[in-house]
């Protein structure tokens, strides 16, 4: 009966694409390509009543396998990927970008320049706000390479500008590109979203030219623009831009500020810090402990020896002037049920001391302060540096020993 074939077509079909994901996530490429071979045919075969959209499954699961098919070709994945293209106006636009993001990749750069332009042509009916977006991306992508050809003409002058080099044509062209690329870059990155290489070659363009102010509008934008999601590479190019403009302390210290408010891992915490105990501000060099603290917290910095440098300093200063011991007590309060397992065992110290000495050196001064001179982790590096004869380890173990009442005075 009709009912029964749709019951069993449909049925069929479904085993046959879960046999595809299947080779898939198993990387077994020739198999799943067999398969969607077979569920293809299997659509147009298809002699129910009830019409069957071109799908999208074949598109996504059929270019993911040609990417990675040890037989495929450029030549056979453009052909597929121009089927593709027929398949439906709704994803025509999204099918080009893909297209280009697979030539890119294959390093055939003015083939994808022609088909990002020839997709910006494209024009059926009335475009959605979908399509609307997607043809701003694609716009914005072509913008991206016509960056990448002003880069090019750009390094050339720049190579031959002492021997005199003069050429007209060259000079033209990247101008030509600049125009292009500023246009179409300047769109997109007025649209509230994560546009992080775009912004980067949209301030290199304006700096070379000169416009600094605008590019510093753009980058405080991309950062502080309430419209636009929480992304801390904005304010790392923001910092980076400052920084290249010799701005002032404060304005660079307020960039990492919200940085280490949404990555308090970030690796620009070491020049934060630094920037923070140089500070006369008493506020400052106390959030330069809180920093350099909430750093260590996690595990990719555990054998950062810069990172337990600038604690092992601030520790150090700390406890000779016996100033803001405070500050120290209510940081490690919130850490010591976990840190001396986390940093200061004696597994920890033994691996430290063979791979990096200088590491051990500063994390022992560290745990002998906040653990006090029975900590595990100090007596081995004390002991291992003194029986090397090493003056560094006899100077450690007096000052932790000298000092020993004020691990008295924080864990009473």
């Amino acid at each position: 009966s009709s009912h029964e074939h749709k019951f069993n077509f449909k049925k069929s079909k479904e085993m046959c694409l879960s046999y595809i994901q299947d080779a898939v996530l198993q990387k077994q490429w020739k198999k799943a390509a067999e398969f969607l071979t077979f569920y293809t045919e299997s659509l147009e075969k298809d002699f129910s009543r009830e019409y069957m959209g071109p799908s999208e499954i074949i598109w996504r699961i059929g270019t993911e396998i040609l990417c990675h098919h040890s037989h495929n070709t450029m030549k056979e994945f453009n052909s597929f990927i121009e089927q593709m293209k027929t398949l439906g106006v709704k994803r025509y636009l999204k099918v080009c970008l893909e297209h280009a993001f697979r030539l890119l990749c294959n390093g055939l750069i003015d083939e994808a320049y022609q088909n990002l332009s020839l997709a910006e042509s494209w024009r059926f009916g009335e475009r959605t706000a979908i399509q609307d977006k997607e043809m701003k991306l694609i716009q914005a992508y072509r913008g991206l390479l016509d960056y990448y050809s002003w880069s090019k003409q750009k390094n050339i002058l720049l190579e031959h500008g002492q021997d005199g080099f003069e050429d007209l044509s060259v000079e033209q062209e990247m101008h030509s590109c600049f125009r292009k690329a500023a246009v179409n870059l300047k769109e997109i990155i007025t649209i509230p979203g994560v546009w992080d290489l775009f912004v980067k070659c949209y301030v290199d363009l304006l700096e070379f030219y000169g416009d600094h102010d605008e590019a510093r509008q753009v980058l405080n934008d991309y950062a502080y623009n309430s419209k636009f999601p929480a992304n801390p590479n904005a304010h790392v190019y923001l910092y980076q831009f400052l920084k290249r403009h010799g701005e002032s302390k404060k304005s660079l210290i307020s960039a990492l500020k919200i940085l280490h408010d949404i990555v308090p891992s970030h690796e620009l915490m070491i020049d934060f810090n630094t920037m923070l105990q140089k500070s006369k501000k008493r506020r400052n060099r106390r959030l330069g402990l809180e920093v350099i603290f909430a750093a260590l917290d996690y595990a990719g910095w555990k054998e950062n020896v810069k990172a337990w440098s600038c604690l092992a300093r601030q520790v150090k200063h700390t406890v000779i002037s016996e100033k803001h011991l405070d500050w120290i007590k209510q940081e490690w309060n919130s850490r010591k049920d976990w840190w001396p397992a986390f940093h200061f065992s004696h597994y920890l110290a033994k691996r430290n001391w063979q791979e990096n000495e200088s590491l051990s050196y500063e994390k022992a001064l560290v745990a002998g302060i906040l653990l006090g001179k029975d900590c595990k982790y100090f007596k081995y590096v004390s002991h291992q540096g003194c029986k090397a004869q090493v003056k560094r380890a006899r100077i450690l173990k007096k000052f932790v020993n000298k000092h020993n009442h004020v691990y008295l005075r924080m864990s009473g």
